[in-house]
């Protein structure tokens, strides 16, 4: 009896030693697979961050640089030095009488030469000029991007931007990743802020940039009658 007494008690603390083993197995494994849960989810944060800071770069660097070396559209064309070439060409050493006329006449046909290449310049820079007001009256896609939001009073996101903006502008070229990468850019430069509802990202204007656009209606005088 007591042999078999201590059997059954040796049997019972074995179970229970391997019961406890078993739910603290089982509990660390829980640990583990939700730590690796966590850092899976910081790796696929980290590199949407990575690949929106990427975006942000580009955007930065294909911004054109303004041209300050183009003359202004509105200043008359540099006149020719014609005269001076042909006061060279004419000499004081020429003149000893009048048998050396053929000879001026020879040193002004090459000064009137030089003169006239120094003409064609001049003739094209209107057309320079004129192509500079053109290009500079077209909005950017940033100024477009800046002026939608600020006439937004709810969160956009970059789709319904560039939906937008394709029907109002359908001459311009407009994807939703370009939109969504100056939309950071503009966030980057505080012109613009960034919501996120779930997996969604929405897009509003800053303050100072709606008070900015709104301040031109406000003051305008109302219209006098007289």
């Amino acid at each position: 009896m007591s042999e078999n007494a201590s059997a059954t008690e040796l049997t019972s603390q074995y179970t229970a030693q391997v019961t406890a083993d078993l739910e603290r197995n089982t509990k660390e494994q829980e640990r583990v697979s939700a730590e690796i849960a966590a850092l899976q989810e910081q790796l696929t944060s980290l590199q949407r961050d990575h690949t929106v800071l990427v975006n942000i770069q580009q955007a930065i660097d294909a911004v054109p640089v303004p041209d300050t070396t183009a003359p202004p559209s509105g200043s008359a064309p540099v006149p020719a030095p014609r005269k001076k070439a042909g006061r060279s060409g004419t000499g004081k050493g020429t003149q000893p009488g009048k048998k050396n006329q053929p000879g001026k006449k020879a040193a002004a046909q090459p000064a009137q030469s030089a003169g006239k290449p120094a003409d064609k310049p001049s003739a094209g820079k209107p057309s320079t000029g004129k192509a500079e007001v053109a290009r500079t009256a077209q909005p950017t896609l940033v100024d477009l991007v800046r002026r939608h939001l600020t006439e937004q009073s709810e969160p956009r996101s970059a789709a319904e931007i560039a939906t937008a903006l394709g029907q109002a502008h359908p001459e311009r070229a407009v994807k939703t990743t370009v939109i969504r990468t100056t939309l950071e850019g503009l966030v980057a430069k505080t012109q613009a802020q960034r919501s996120k509802q779930g997996s969604s990202v929405f897009y509003t204007a800053a303050d100072s940039s709606r008070s900015a656009a709104t301040a031109p209606s406000e003051e305008q005088p109302a219209p006098s009658h007289a």
